[in-house]
């Protein structure tokens, strides 16, 4: 693309250029590398990561996660599974909690998803065949299915795996509301609806089912485990196993133009549709810069984070066994909240994820302290202050919790966008991922999303397929498409 600009630049030429350093740049370079090129990383930041990074946010010696901090795909993606004994080498250990995760009803119960689907079903009562007939199948067939999944619309050659990809879309394509008529007793409706929000979707609309099922099965596959230290350690042990295959990662290095890219063959962009269109400007045809401007971006949340003095005193103790809760009551509760998140408001009772990462790892926290990470949805934009709103969920399942807070960090959308550009308004998912977008992301071009019409331009962020996520799948696509264009 740069080649031919004189004896210096031929010297300095790299075969790839990486702009954005999230799971998905290092994933995209990773790729390239153990192909052989030589690689360059770009990251405006002072530090690699994207949102998988790790601070003492609140108090020293209390590691919270910036962003993402439970990564359901980080040991079973096909690019991460793969991966998996050179990131132990490079220091990388997962925890696995003893439940993948827990909702709390106002009864003062709890339903929890922990070990394979018959041990979950067993306390469902009336409602375990229906979680065996939902999920079973899925579980089973994780092996081919997942990698199906996790990457852009296609129909597989093996009649087997079309079939099976058949009828994931005859479910996963519905509302998760409709999808919960399955169940009969509110326990499993909820544990399905709080999976199923996490599309940030409202669960009345087409589509919103579909994380419900795939990260239902991917807590039964592998329990929904998270990095020994925090967030940041991933991105530690991408970054070194990229430097073993010869590559290099470059901070505080903001790109605006594409022109201030190094000599290079090609450019991959773990960016905002936006972002690329910015940066690659007159490099693009005006009608597909316009069709990425135009990419759709779904709500935002505001996060909390907390040290606190102690566990968090649930009144279910039971949820001490999960690393990941969810609070929002009922399946309708959510539903409700949900929708009114699509409607420009936020919930007076948000839908709250919540990690209680340091129980089952005390590298986190001081002895005896613990920290808590927990967010709800809200308007893209939104400048609403909700702590109060995710304090009050948290102490409606856990009362006396505010007595243990030692102290708190409270970060809204605009805080994440200045932190994180990819998270435009908030959106930590990369775009919102609705029937329109879920076959047109980032634009029409369903055979090969991560290439633009320059061939010497790709995009590899979570606004190209599958969406959201710790998974690197968009990186490693989007290396191969370039690959596959490079010969």
């Amino acid at each position: 693309m740069n080649g031919g600009t004189g004896a210096a630049d031929a010297f300095n030429l790299v075969d790839a250029v990486v702009v954005g350093s999230g799971p998905n740049g290092l994933a995209a370079a990773i790729t390239l590398a153990r192909a052989g090129l030589r690689v360059t990383v770009l990251e405006a930041s002072d530090e690699p990561g994207g949102g998988s990074r790790s601070a003492e946010l609140t108090l020293p010696g209390f590691v919270h996660d910036v962003c993402s901090s439970i990564h359901v795909f980080g040991r079973i993606s096909p690019f991460f599974a793969d991966l998996q004994p050179a990131l132990a080498a490079r220091g990388l250990r997962w925890i696995r909690p003893p439940a993948a995760l827990g909702h709390p009803l106002d009864d003062g119960s709890a339903v929890l998803l922990r070990g394979g689907v018959d041990e979950t079903a067993r306390g469902l009562g009336g409602d375990g065949d229906a979680y065996r007939d939902l999920f079973g199948w899925m579980v089973d067939a994780a092996p081919t299915l997942l990698p199906d999944l996790l990457g852009p619309f296609h129909v597989p050659l093996s009649p087997l795996r079309a079939l099976r990809m058949a009828r994931f879309g005859l479910v996963g394509l519905l509302p998760a509301t409709r999808v919960a008529r399955r169940f009969r007793g509110d326990a499993a409706r909820a544990l399905f609806a709080g999976i199923a929000a996490h599309s940030i979707l409202p669960l009345t609309e087409p589509v919103s089912a579909a994380a419900g099922l795939v990260l239902g099965a991917a807590a039964h596959v592998d329990g929904w485990p998270f990095p020994e230290g925090g967030a940041g350690r991933l991105p530690r042990a991408l970054v070194a196993e990229l430097e073993a295959l010869g590559g290099r990662v470059e901070t505080g290095r903001r790109v605006a133009r594409v022109d201030e890219l190094p000599p290079h063959r090609i450019a991959l962009f773990d960016t905002s549709p936006g972002g690329l269109a910015a940066i690659a400007r007159d490099r693009l045809p005006a009608g597909y810069r316009r069709r990425l401007e135009g990419f759709r971006h779904g709500p935002g949340v505001f996060k909390l984070d907390l040290a606190i003095d102690g566990p968090i005193p649930w009144r279910a103790p039971e949820l001490l066994d999960a690393a990941t809760v969810h609070l929002g009551g009922t399946l309708e509760e959510i539903a409700r909240g949900e929708a009114e998140v699509a409607a420009g408001r936020v919930p007076d009772r948000p839908f709250v994820l919540l990690t209680q990462t340091s129980l089952f790892d005390p590298t986190r926290a001081p002895d005896g302290r613990h920290t808590v990470w927990a967010y709800c949805h809200v308007p893209n934009g939104s400048t609403v202050d909700a702590t109060d709103r995710i304090l009050g969920q948290i102490e409606r399942f856990a009362p006396g919790f505010r007595d243990r807070i030692l102290a708190s960090v409270a970060t809204g959308p605009a805080r994440l966008e200045a932190a994180n550009a990819n998270d435009v308004g908030g959106d930590i998912g990369g775009g919102r991922l609705d029937l329109r977008q879920l076959f047109t992301r980032p634009s029409l071009r369903i055979l090969d999303p991560y290439a633009t019409p320059d061939a010497a331009i790709y995009l590899c962020s979570a606004s190209t397929p599958p969406g959201g996520g710790v998974h690197g799948a968009s990186g490693m696509l989007a290396a191969r498409s370039a690959l596959r264009r490079l010969g």
